[in-house]
């Protein structure tokens, strides 16, 4: 058997910076043989300058919505990014299934191994059948109309049923709640039996007027039903922030992805920490600043020893694909967080909140994790000119 040796001026195994001068070693089909020292490895190296990681894990997209790239305005706020959305989103298939395969070639080269993606539609299926990226496919419900609860949730399974037909496995398939704010008491209930053994994703106060919404049932949220005519008397404000309220109801989930978390406090971080060890919290930095030109409180959540993972919203709320942009954007705000750390939220972290851990994410024996290099690094720290590209 033959093997290739890649040797880098730093390599970052999944979980930590190995000793310098380690090298990786893989068979031709890609799979991590091991990691051996200098010493060991002998010769035949392919020497890189930068960091050889494992390929990243994109736990939050919208691949289905990648023929609006450039048509929603920017910082206008996530109630005008979500009517933007809802009047654009019908365009021809052929140019659907175009954007699509531009967004997949896109994180390709960017390393992008695996994606938990976002699913309303069969818009996915046919560029997905290819198996170039693997795919946990979470299959989006709306429903704020009681009234139309048992329609939306038929739907929703038939939707989940077609892409277990198309080849996805039952592991990577999931019905999951859109949002607090828009499904129903009970759209949830008849939702919940189908969390258990699942990995669920929410999207989780994205802005601040849908914590407005669960405290005195007013605000931007309450006005898009309103102009939406939609019917929204069937809510009665709890009170409280939308993450203490809702988060029991994902109490049969066996893993819990809360998404973008731009207007999270302190008190929602740990009451959700301290809810379950299974819980992760996905940053989508880039997308952040287009919606709602704002980024999360991120050291709070470190503070928290919360578990976190890295995605890029859709092509629609953001100007590329790409991990290690979300990366570059956390550290330009946040120089003191490490290289290090964001790296394990976008490999083994990511691996594991998708169910993806015993293929990818780490460079353990036998896994077909992907090998990405990163370049031009300042001190061996993600900097603004800092690049990636997978190489195998």
């Amino acid at each position: 058997m033959s093997y290739r040796k890649f040797k880098a001026d730093y390599l970052f195994d999944g979980f930590k910076m190995r000793e310098v001068g380690d090298v990786l070693v893989c068979r031709e089909d890609g799979r991590v043989e091991s990691i051996l020292s200098a010493d060991q490895a002998g010769g035949d190296l392919e020497k890189f300058s930068g960091m050889i990681v494992p390929g990243f894990i994109n736990s939050h997209c919208h691949l289905e919505l990648s023929h609006l790239k450039g048509l929603i305005p920017e910082k206008e706020g996530l109630v005008d990014f979500v009517l933007s959305v809802i009047r654009q989103r019908s365009q021809s298939e052929e140019l659907k299934q175009e954007s699509i395969r531009r967004a997949e070639d896109s994180m390709l080269k960017a390393g992008i191994v695996a994606v938990g993606d976002i699913c309303n539609t069969i818009d996915t299926l046919e560029e997905k059948s290819f198996g170039r990226i693997s795919y946990y496919n979470f299959i989006e419900l709306f429903g704020w109309d009681p009234q139309q609860s048992a329609t939306r949730y038929k739907a929703g399974k038939q939707l989940a049923a077609l892409f277990l037909e198309k080849g996805a496995d039952n592991m990577h398939v999931s019905l999951t709640p859109h949002a607090p704010y828009s499904v129903s008491d009970q759209l949830w209930k008849l939702m919940e039996p189908d969390f258990n053994g699942k990995t669920i994703s929410i999207h989780n106060q994205e802005s601040a007027a849908e914590n407005e919404f669960f405290i005195s049932g007013k605000g931007g949220l309450a006005a898009m039903y309103a102009g939406m005519k939609i019917d929204n008397n069937h809510f009665k404000p709890p009170g409280i922030r939308s993450l203490p309220y809702y988060l029991n109801k994902l109490k049969g989930a066996a893993k819990i992805m809360l998404v973008h978390n731009t207007y999270t406090n302190a008190n929602d971080i740990n009451s959700a920490v301290n809810f379950t060890d299974h819980l992760f919290f996905c940053l989508c930095p880039n997308a952040n600043q287009y919606i709602e030109g704002r980024l999360p409180d991120i050291p709070l959540f470190l503070k928290s020893k919360a578990t976190m993972v890295l995605g890029t919203d859709s092509i629609a709320s953001n100007h590329q694909l790409s991990i290690l942009e979300e990366m570059k954007t956390i550290k330009e705000h946040y120089p003191f967080i490490s290289t290090r750390e964001m790296l394990v939220w976008a490999t083994s972290n990511g691996a594991k909140v998708l169910n993806f851990e015993n293929e990818l994410g780490d460079f353990r024996k036998g896994k077909k994790s992907g090998v990405v290099l990163i370049k031009n690094l300042l001190g061996g720290e993600i900097g603004p000119g800092s690049t990636s590209v997978r190489i195998v």
